[in-house]
């Protein structure tokens, strides 16, 4: 039965092992979201991972590829592990993740929290945690900041799924 397991890559080859385990028949996923840069005085849109350096994989170990094989290859640095053992994890929080680029409102809501205020999420796959409110992205969305794995992410949020 094929389970997901989290692993951790090296730093800037996630798109890298992702290829190689696709190759094995590894089903492999790591949300996106879209962040502006300033690049030599322009600004640009890009896709970075939510989650730098963790990607979501799922594959049946008793049909193969085994764990050595699966942490073995390029880009991989090793599975995140409990007891020893890879972890493995509920299918329904990868599927809320994959669920976080399909919401889209086209609705425009007044908004105006400061910079730094703490905030809520309503709907979506964060519904319930604590964010910290950082800016405004355009008229209908906002910058958040989210602990997740231990670390500060920024994710991008419908103005109508915050509670302030």
């Amino acid at each position: 039965m094929k389970e997901w397991y989290l692993l951790y890559c090296k730093r800037g080859e996630q798109q890298r092992a992702k290829q190689h385990l696709e190759n094995q028949q590894v089903e492999c996923f790591y949300p996106e979201i879209e962040v502006e840069k300033i690049t030599r005085g322009k600004t640009t849109t890009k896709k970075e991972p939510l989650f730098p350096c963790y990607m979501f994989v799922r594959f049946d170990f008793n049909e193969g590829p085994s764990f050595t094989t699966v942490r073995s290859t390029r880009g991989v640095s090793d599975f995140i592990r409990f007891g020893g053992k890879p972890k493995v994890l509920q299918g329904d929080l990868i599927y809320s993740l994959k669920q976080l680029d399909k919401h889209e409102d086209s609705e425009v809501v007044e908004f105006s929290p400061e910079a730094g205020q703490k905030v809520g999420i309503k709907e979506g796959p964060f519904v319930g945690v604590d964010a910290i409110y950082k800016e405004s992205d355009g008229e209908k969305r906002s910058i958040l900041l989210i602990t997740l794995i231990n670390k500060k992410v920024e994710i991008k949020v419908d103005n109508s799924n915050l509670d302030y």
